[in-house]
């Protein structure tokens, strides 16, 4: 029996891409695994988490769903200890699974954040697991622009970065958009693909799914930030 993957997976486009460039690899992902925290966090996505449940029906592969409470994020003295401790729950979630599959390691997204990869890479170490990790330290720009070309269809949810205002709210991260955040990047710093959650962002649609997932929404802006109130959601 091949041994079995799982794809650390948040329904936005950088755990998506990871997903698909796993499957393209042959990789067998037979689980999608979704950490919600229930307020603010310095290791996982946090917005529209709960739409995992229709990308994972849409990809048709198994989720499986970490509820780890509230992280108390806000009020950690120490980034270090706060990111060790939010990790505990995945480990914990992953070693269960070792007792059920054969494990061969993990899907992550992250493209430039050590503070993230370096302890997802310990963690698979403490596990015995590998980690495959398509995005790290590659050029933003021809990571997004690969990201279209597969079919990606992209929605940004969620924004808190100056130069990017209401109008992006809803947004699909087409190329006109990736040429005005190279633009934000050069003129404010702006990370091209909202690496420090500049941006946050819904695959609704890819490759890798049978069927898209439909949003209906509100925005709700608060003078520098702001994010979409999801009101529905289902697959087309």
């Amino acid at each position: 029996m091949t041994a079995e993957w799982v794809s650390l997976f948040s329904g936005g486009k950088d755990s998506s891409w990871a997903l698909y460039r796993a499957l393209e690899e042959g990789l067998n992902v037979t689980r999608l695994l979704t950490v919600h925290p229930s307020d603010d966090s310095y290791m996982y996505h946090v917005p529209a988490t709960d739409l995992a449940a229709l990308a994972a029906e849409s990809t048709g592969i198994e989720l499986v769903e970490v509820h780890p409470g509230d992280l108390e994020a806000t009020d950690a003295a120490d980034s270090g200890a706060q990111g060790d401790a939010e990790l505990e729950p995945l480990e914990a979630a992953l070693s269960d699974l070792q007792s059920d599959i054969d494990l061969a390691g993990v899907t992550a997204g992250a493209i430039e954040s050590e503070f993230q990869t370096d302890r997802i890479q310990a963690m698979c170490d403490r596990l015995g697991i590998d980690l495959f990790a398509p995005l790290w330290q590659e050029d933003p720009r021809e990571l997004g622009d690969a990201m279209l070309a597969a079919g990606f269809e992209i929605t940004i949810i969620q924004v808190a970065a100056h130069g990017l205002d209401e109008s992006w709210l809803g947004r699909t991260l087409d190329a006109d958009a990736l040429d005005e955040l190279e633009a934000l990047n050069e003129r404010y710093g702006v990370h091209i693909l909202g690496e420090g959650g500049e941006f946050e962002t819904l695959v609704t649609d890819g490759p890798h799914m049978d069927r898209p997932i439909e949003l209906e929404y509100e925005t709700e802006w608060e003078g520098t930030h702001g994010r979409l109130r999801i009101t529905d959601a289902y697959l087309g």
